[in-house]
């Protein structure tokens, strides 16, 4: 598509060999890191390869690849958790990932609306295509999901004040990102997206506080 048609491998920067060289030691370099936790996460951490193999295939067969990139991208929110604990705390572990696939939905939805014209042109799909004018009542309801999920997880792990309290200040800057969103500006979408990384300055703030 045009916002992406100068990154190195479509402008032809570089060969589709030399890519496949790079993707193999960043695959090498990821195993290695696995190799050095216990057998529970390493074999969790393998069953993660299917996703990340089709991810990409499933622009081309549903309307819904935001979602395979929410279960593909939030693996972390399982295998952190069983790299120090040596297994997976369920009850936490589920609502936490489930929370971080709504995520997902959320900003990768705002994202894909910047390329919604050259998508149909080409036969690429996304959630972006399918909700069409209803992105944002979408929006709203994983929004809604993910604050229900991270509080569930908060209250099966005993947090506290400040977690709950980034949860709510979380729940306010998703509103007016929704709220205050134009999905036909593709400068908006873009603005609206990258503000997701205080989404994660707040949920890591409140969970150490938290803690502490």
């Amino acid at each position: 598509v045009a916002r992406t048609a100068s990154r190195p491998l479509a402008a032809g920067d570089i060969s589709t060999f030399q890519s496949f060289v790079f993707l193999g030691g960043q695959l090498s370099l990821a195993l290695c890191v696995l190799l050095c936790l216990n057998y529970y996460s390493i074999v969790l951490g393998a069953a993660s390869l299917s996703l990340v193999i089709t991810y990409p295939l499933m622009k081309r067969i549903t309307y819904w690849p935001q979602l395979v990139l929410g279960l593909t991208f939030n693996w972390g929110a399982l295998l952190g958790w069983s790299a120090i604990k040596g297994s997976c705390e369920w009850s936490v572990c589920l609502p936490l990932y489930f929370a971080g696939v709504m995520w997902t939905l959320v900003y990768d939805t705002i994202y894909a609306h910047q390329d919604k014209k050259d998508d149909v042109i080409i036969g690429v799909k996304s959630t972006a295509l399918q909700f069409k004018e209803d992105t944002k009542q979408w929006l709203s309801g994983f929004s809604l999901a993910m604050l229900l999920s991270l509080c569930v997880a908060g209250m099966n792990c005993n947090q506290t004040f400040p977690y709950y309290s980034a949860v709510a200040a979380i729940g306010a800057h998703l509103a007016h990102q929704i709220y205050t969103l134009d999905i036909d500006k593709p400068e908006d979408c873009w603005k609206k997206f990258a503000s997701n990384r205080t989404v994660g300055v707040l949920l890591f703030t409140g969970i150490v506080l938290g803690n502490l």
